[in-house]
């Protein structure tokens, strides 16, 4: 998936990955006991950002986004100092 957004500066276009539907003892959890995810797929970063790259997986500070849906594509924006770290 291609970002139909271009960040500017230093913040990062991201894809929140889908939260667990079921724990590892797979019990299926109601969509309210989910937790938000904190990892998403890296689709667009802007001219300033210097540690993270387009298909980069990382993990970021829950309340620090702000979430855009184009078209039918939901998105999120992060700055780049809200990225916490990549997932290999």
């Amino acid at each position: 998936m291609s970002a139909k957004i271009s960040p500017l500066a230093d913040y990062v276009v991201a894809v929140a990955e889908e939260a667990e539907a079921k724990t590892a003892s797979g019990l299926f959890l109601m969509e309210k006991s989910q937790e938000k995810p904190k990892t998403a797929k890296v689709v667009a970063v802007g001219k300033d950002v210097k540690q993270v790259k387009v298909s980069d997986r990382i993990i970021y500070k829950s309340y620090s986004t702000t979430e855009v849906k184009v078209g039918k594509d939901d998105y999120i924006l992060v700055k780049e100092e809200d990225v916490l770290a990549t997932v290999k």
